[in-house]
């Protein structure tokens, strides 16, 4: 008589203890929510509680998005973090209150479910009543995301509706004020301090110097921008002496959301219609100005592109000054092309970096090249094996980001209680504001930490750039004779001149390697 014997699956092992299930669960409000953060932490407190409240569950984390639309998956950071998370393997099941919460985006709503299922994650809605387990139900997930898309298709349709209306009768207003201007019951009244900066800008034009040296001077006076920083740069210049506010009108709709998901904001060239408005606010220059403004840039422009500029050449955005901080550009004289600091180029004493012949930079990018070639075994793969090592030991900081996790869901179900008891009257609203401010900072900075550990997998990024780069180093020829652009391209991020003599080449996976020049080589 045959023998039989009885092979157990694998998870036999836990018939008598089984493992729990690591569940999260995702939330999202919506951007137009009457009580957006109310509501949010109402979520909270509810998966916290729910998932706590199951012995056989393990929370995981609670994702969740504050104020950001449902049509872009790859606008929301939360929703994208749990995507990860769930690559990982640390997830079994998502909890989400709807369909509509999840995606209102049938393209992204079904590619994601199907690729959470391919990964073995049910993702469960608790409103709709459905479950990715069972496989009948994608029919009805697509049919409830279709009517959610409809249904923000038809809102967006309407704002935009109201958005044309408003500019056809001059009533349309600006979520905020440009540079120069304060937004005052929806009327853009000068600002006092920025108003005169603005007027300096185009006289200085005027009287013949670049946005880069407008831009210069400004940082130099220590003139700071909208947002409090001194960090003018010349697309900051050429922004102010391009827009036609600063002669009191109004140009609308110079972009445009299209039509159908998902949704983007694409710039307006003739797609749509514009309005003009004439007069629309306080002017801070003449019109005569801004004309001589417009007609300067347009011969400037002619004048470069006479001389051949424009084109990109392999070194072009690729070249930093280590003293100054500024590109190189290129330039040929005497039938030499060199590569010179901007600032350099402008004047000798805005920095000492002098220009540097083409030849040689690609001449140091060979040397460079060759000794990485014939050290790669040593630099390249050591440095992988301490990638590796360092990402193995990265994985113990999952216990220190659940314990984050934990903390900031206490201080979200602590947020709850001081709403609730400022809406019952039983605290002060001097009192609830205070209380309110200390959360935020504590889970701010939660956030950033957890946000700090997460980052490690940036790691994963370095790993395949360091094998990439050994395998462009193993290839043949076994030494490079010639510039090769391709290899170039595909290896260097950035150059940076950190002396007179001296080139870095910053290369991919985050390797850098510096090469002498000879002093022949350089210019005035």
């Amino acid at each position: 008589m045959p023998q039989v014997q009885v092979i157990e699956p694998v998870n036999a092992i836990y018939r008598y203890a089984p493992p729990k299930l690591r569940v999260c669960a995702y939330a999202r409000v919506s951007s137009d929510s009457a009580d957006q953060l109310n509501s949010f932490s109402v979520q909270m407190e509810h998966y916290t509680s729910l998932i706590a409240g199951n012995d056989e569950w393990e929370l995981v984390d609670i994702y969740a998005d504050e104020g950001i639309t449902g049509t872009r998956s790859d606008k929301r950071e939360e929703f994208q973090r749990m995507l990860s998370d769930c690559r990982k393997g640390k997830i079994d099941r998502i909890l989400v209150k709807s369909v509509s919460r999840f995606a209102r985006n049938i393209h992204d709503c079904l590619s994601t479910v199907r690729e959470l299922k391919a990964l073995g994650i049910e993702v469960e809605f608790e409103e709709d009543g459905l479950k990715t387990a069972d496989m009948h139900d994608e029919m009805m997930i697509g049919a409830f995301s279709s009517i959610a898309q409809e249904e923000s298709t038809s809102i967006s349709n309407n704002m935009r509706w109201s958005y044309a209306r408003r500019m056809q009768n001059g009533s349309f207003t600006c979520c905020c004020a440009p540079y120069g201007y304060d937004l005052v019951d929806n009327t853009l009244v000068p600002n006092l301090k920025e108003a005169p900066v603005v007027r300096r800008i185009f006289g200085s034009y005027l009287s013949g110097k670049s946005m880069e040296q407008i831009a210069d001077e400004l940082n130099a006076d220590g003139i700071p921008c909208k947002n409090g920083e001194v960090n003018w740069l010349y697309t900051a210049v050429s922004y102010i002496l391009k827009s036609e506010r600063y002669i009191g009108d109004a140009l609308l709709q110079k972009s445009y959301t299209t039509d159908t998901m998902p949704f983007q904001t694409k710039r307006n060239k003739g797609e749509r219609d514009r309005y003009y408005i004439t007069g629309s606010h306080e002017p801070l220059i003449s019109r005569s100005e801004f004309e001589q403004a417009q007609q300067l840039m347009k011969a400037r422009i002619a004048l470069c592109q006479s001389k051949g500029r424009g084109r990109q050449y392999d070194f072009s955005q690729k070249i930093q000054c280590g003293k100054c901080g500024t590109n190189f550009s290129r330039r040929v004289t005497n039938g030499k092309t060199y590569w010179v600091c901007h600032k350099h180029f402008r004047s000798k004493e805005l920095c000492e970096i002098r220009q540097i012949r083409e030849d040689a930079i690609m001449q140091a990018f060979i040397r460079m090249v060759n000794k990485l070639k014939q050290n790669s075994r040593y630099i390249l793969s050591s440095a992988l094996n301490e990638l590796m090592d360092l990402k193995s030991k990265i994985t113990m900081s999952d216990v220190k980001v659940g314990s984050i996790n934990k903390e900031i869901a206490e201080l979200t179900k602590q947020s709850l209680v001081l709403n609730r008891l400022r809406t019952k009257g039983y605290m002060d609203s001097a009192i609830f504001m205070q209380k309110t401010n200390e959360i935020n900072q504590q889970l701010d900075l939660l956030k950033r930490n957890r946000r700090r550990l997460l980052e490690s997998d940036a790691d994963d990024e370095l790993i395949s750039d360091c094998r990439l780069l050994m395998e462009l180093m193993e290839q043949e020829p076994p030494y490079l004779t010639q510039f090769d652009e391709t290899l170039f391209q595909s290896i260097v991020n950035q150059i940076v001149v950190t002396e007179q003599d001296k080139l870095q080449f910053c290369l991919i996976g985050g390797f850098a390697f510096t090469e002498q020049l000879p002093k022949e080589v350089f210019g005035r």
